[in-house]
């Protein structure tokens, strides 16, 4: 029996539509990179809409907590506590004492949904526990206790984790170390302590060094080279080197820039792979600066995708909603795939694009206008279209009936279910 179902809908004005084909991840891994994904932090896992997209593995086939398995607060001080997070000051508040109740949950979500985990971050510089930050060390109590810490929390989440960043922003803008605790006590040889001391806990995970502005070939982008011929020198385990890629709309660098300072990383025998991108804007957002996003997105993962080292793309976060950059960076925003409401802004098609999927511009609706529409449905079954996914327009041959939410109409050519 065939039940018809006629649905009414408003139609948003000004809301410029995209009809797509691939997700994200299934592009990437269509172009042979192990994954897209995004990150996520604990307090935005009770938004059910933005967990249903972060679960969706045709556009996510991998999450890094952002905040959850953090040792240590971010150089931008303050950002990384939207939400209750696990770092080192609460994984282990006092020494020996060990919790992972936050990062526990995004690692069983990861797991529940087919997606591969980055773990994120071992060491790192700032907001460390009091016993830690102003403790007394020498060399060989500070080894210690580091090694302690690094050994429990990789062998807690031991064949839970593709990968740790296990040693996070230990350069200057100048490829100089920065001064830490782990410096001044250790000197540079806590690096490579560092990255066999997680080898030694999980011999299978791969193990990256991570820092932001070294996207580009210069000072930054050799220090970290050096770093990883270091920890190769040392004798230690080091598969991988993080760029952050914490961008600006019409600043990024080029693919052609991009692809140079990747080349030098690749020839050093090492994965790479784009860690945490977003691409800020200054607010409001305009249709150039939508565009010109779009294109510096594009070029970004163009470059990942022409190097057969890099492994995948991160976004920071993959909606507006919940970034990071505009409670930083005053007056900047946007910098993300998707707006605040969850919708996908061009950005997702400029990176779609260099991924090789297909998608085409719809129309623009410059008024509100109601649309009906007819969807067929059969009795008796539970399938249907999944979240987010296409379920009708001009020409559409393939499910009509949305699993949950309802198929909403945005124009004659696409309906997508919400």
């Amino acid at each position: 029996m065939v039940q018809l179902k006629k649905i009414t809908l408003v139609l948003a004005s000004v809301l410029p539509q995209w009809v797509y084909g691939a997700g994200l991840h299934a592009s990437a891994v269509a172009k042979g990179k192990l994954y897209f994904g995004s990150a996520t932090d604990n307090g935005e896992l009770t938004d059910a809409a933005y967990l249903a997209q972060l679960s969706n593995t045709d556009d996510f086939g991998q999450i890094t907590p952002g905040n959850a398995q953090k040792v240590s607060e971010a150089n931008f001080p303050g950002f990384w506590r939207k939400t209750d997070c696990i770092q080192w000051d609460s994984i282990e508040p006092t020494q020996g004492t060990f919790s992972y109740t936050k990062g526990d949950v995004i690692a069983d979500l990861a797991a529940k949904n087919g997606q591969k985990l980055r773990c994120h971050t071992l060491v790192w510089h700032s907001q460390l526990p009091n016993w830690v930050s102003s403790g007394t060390w020498t060399n060989e109590t500070l080894i210690a206790a580091m090694k302690n810490h690094i050994t429990n929390v990789v062998t807690h989440y031991k064949g839970k984790c593709y990968a740790w960043d296990v040693v996070n922003e230990a350069l200057n803008e100048d490829g100089t170390y920065r001064t830490n605790i782990f410096y001044q006590t250790i000197g540079e040889a806590y690096l490579p302590i560092a990255f066999a001391t997680a080898a030694a806990a999980d011999p299978d995970v791969k193990l990256y060094y991570n820092d932001y502005n070294i996207e580009s070939s210069g000072s930054k982008s050799t220090g970290a080279q050096q770093i990883i011929k270091l920890v190769q020198q040392y004798g230690a385990k080091i598969d991988g080197v993080g760029l952050q890629a914490h961008l600006i709309v019409g600043s990024t660098p080029s693919q052609s820039a991009q692809a140079t300072n990747l080349a030098a990383f690749a020839a050093l025998g090492v994965d790479i792979a784009y860690t945490e991108l977003d691409i800020r804007m200054t607010l409001p957002s305009t249709a150039a600066l939508l565009a010109q996003q779009s294109t510096d997105y594009k070029n970004t993962v163009a470059a990942c995708v022409a190097n057969t080292k890099c492994v995948g793309v991160t976004i920071w976060d993959y909606t507006d909603k919940y970034s990071w950059v505009p409670s930083v960076f005053s007056g900047q925003g946007a910098a993300l795939p998707w707006d605040e409401n969850l919708a996908k802004k061009p950005a997702y098609d400029g990176i779609l694009s260099a991924l090789g999927g297909t998608a085409s511009a719809g129309t623009t609706t410059t008024a509100a206008t109601v649309v009906t529409t007819t969807t067929t449905a059969s009795s008796g079954t539970t399938t249907g279209v999944a979240l987010y996914g296409q379920c009708g327009g001009s020409g559409w041959t393939g499910g009509t009936t949305c699993a949950s939410g309802s198929c909403k109409v945005f124009n004659q050519w696409y309906s997508q279910c919400l």
